[in-house]
């Protein structure tokens, strides 16, 4: 659904910093969306720490501190009803997905299909010309 004259040359520049924007926080979601799943690992590792922090309670002479932990805090929900894995389906296929296909969309409308033209505009105009390793490349890759 387009809403904007495109030049043959491609979309304009205010365009391009729109769509670079856009792409730019998808990227943020995407560091966002990592954080997330180290949150996951993170908070499964302590889960399971749990477990010999008892043991070596039991060991030391502690049962009943011992069994508070295991009965307390071994498997509890992070949220109401939600283990960590449960927070994170419902983050990919909710809100992420959501973002991720916008996106796409926008960029498939407005650029082509191409997420980076603002860096690729950049790096045209940040290389020397014919010098191994300023190659611009296919764009597409």
């Amino acid at each position: 659904m387009p809403d904007s004259p495109e030049s043959t040359d491609g979309p304009d520049d205010a365009t391009v910093d729109a769509v670079g924007k856009l792409v730019a926080a998808l990227e943020t979601i995407e560091q966002a969306r990592g954080h997330l799943y180290a949150f996951h690992h993170l908070t499964g590792s302590a889960d399971f720490a749990l477990d010999e922090a008892a043991e070596e309670l039991r060991k030391a002479g502690h049962p009943a501190w011992a069994e508070r932990i295991q009965t307390e805090l071994v498997g509890l929900n992070v949220l109401p009803d939600h283990w960590t894995f449960q927070m994170i389906e419902e983050y990919d296929d909710g809100y992420y997905r959501a973002f991720q296909d916008l996106t796409r969309e926008v960029a498939g409308d407005l650029t082509g299909g191409r997420r980076h033209l603002h860096e690729e505009r950049i790096k045209r105009s940040r290389r020397t010309e014919g010098r191994p390793g300023h190659e611009m490349g296919d764009p597409s890759t």
